[in-house]
């Protein structure tokens, strides 16, 4: 059975300060955090992986990762496969003024040619840790007609130098109750807010990182008809998989919540870089990695 990792590579990374946030190196081997990912999503069982790009930055992708990645995969018998989100490739019109990039909904279907079995999405600058890897591909093995959510803890998912957006959980008895998509959270010395709101620093989250079965993307498919049909601000709203999730929920259909204890880190803002060297060079002398990453794979 194929088993797809889709890997949503074509944000614009505006926080970041400009350039392409996902091909920054963060280990003294030149590894980005897509590397992990791809490592951890492999060794999990994976056997296919799907990158989502624009066009502007195809070359650099293929300079930086992908042609390395499809190096490495082929001799594993891992299928490397590309598709590119543009902000013209809608059915309708596009507003006159839109720059901003129609969401990760959207992303995700414009892979649907490339999936033919069940399949994972994360994003490409998030570091998850190897067990969200294992609990979505043995999820996946089990109940390929079925959804999932891997859930992270708040207070594991914030970073040092600014806001944060989060699907904020509701789960009752393992399954996905609610997610309310929550914008600009901060950790200060009185615990963690989004605007005037103090969150729970327990809270389950989400990290765009799901696990779907092939039917999915017609549904998808529909829910991106409605968006257009319905939006406040044509020129900024966009179609979000955590909100479409809570759409679902709403319509009976059920996700489990897979939950995953280990910290998630990434390059959100610039001055993140440093700190995530740092995680990652901690985690290779403490023999998570080797310092070949891939050399551990057969």
């Amino acid at each position: 059975m194929k088993k797809s990792l889709v890997i949503l590579t074509a944000g614009i990374g505006s926080r970041f300060g400009g350039g392409v946030k996902q091909l920054t190196p963060v280990d003294g081997n030149g590894q980005l955090i897509i590397d992990y990912s791809i490592h951890d999503a492999i060794a999990a069982g994976f056997n296919k992986i799907v990158f989502i790009i624009r066009h502007d930055i195809e070359a650099d992708f293929r300079s930086v990762i992908g042609n390395r990645i499809e190096a490495i995969a082929a001799p594993l018998g891992v299928e490397i496969a590309y598709t590119f989100q543009e902000l013209a490739d809608v059915p309708w019109t596009v507003p006159a003024g839109r720059t901003k990039p129609w969401g990760t909904g959207h992303a995700v279907l414009c892979c649907k040619d490339l999936i033919d079995g069940p399949f994972t999405v994360i994003n490409a600058d998030d570091y998850y840790g190897k067990a969200g890897f294992v609990l979505a591909s043995d999820f996946m093995e089990k109940h390929p007609d079925r959804y999932a959510l891997i859930g992270y803890i708040l207070e594991n998912t914030l970073s040092d130098h600014g806001g944060v957006t989060r699907g904020i959980c509701t789960v009752d008895k393992g399954k996905l109750c609610g997610i309310k998509e929550t914008r600009d959270i901060r950790r200060t010395e009185k615990g963690i807010w989004a605007g005037e709101e103090m969150l729970d620093p327990g809270a389950l989250v989400s990290m765009n990182f799901w696990c779907y079965p092939r039917v999915f993307l017609s549904d998808l498919q529909f829910g991106f008809s409605d968006f257009h049909h319905n939006w406040k601000d044509p020129l900024k709203d966009e179609f979000l998989l955590p909100v479409f999730a809570d759409d679902m929920l709403k319509r009976g259909f059920t996700f489990d919540v897979l939950f995953s204890s280990d910290h998630w880190f990434g390059v959100t803002y610039k001055e993140d870089r440093a700190g995530v060297v740092e995680q990652f060079r901690k985690l290779i002398d403490a023999g998570v990695y080797h310092p070949d990453l891939y050399g551990d794979l057969k």
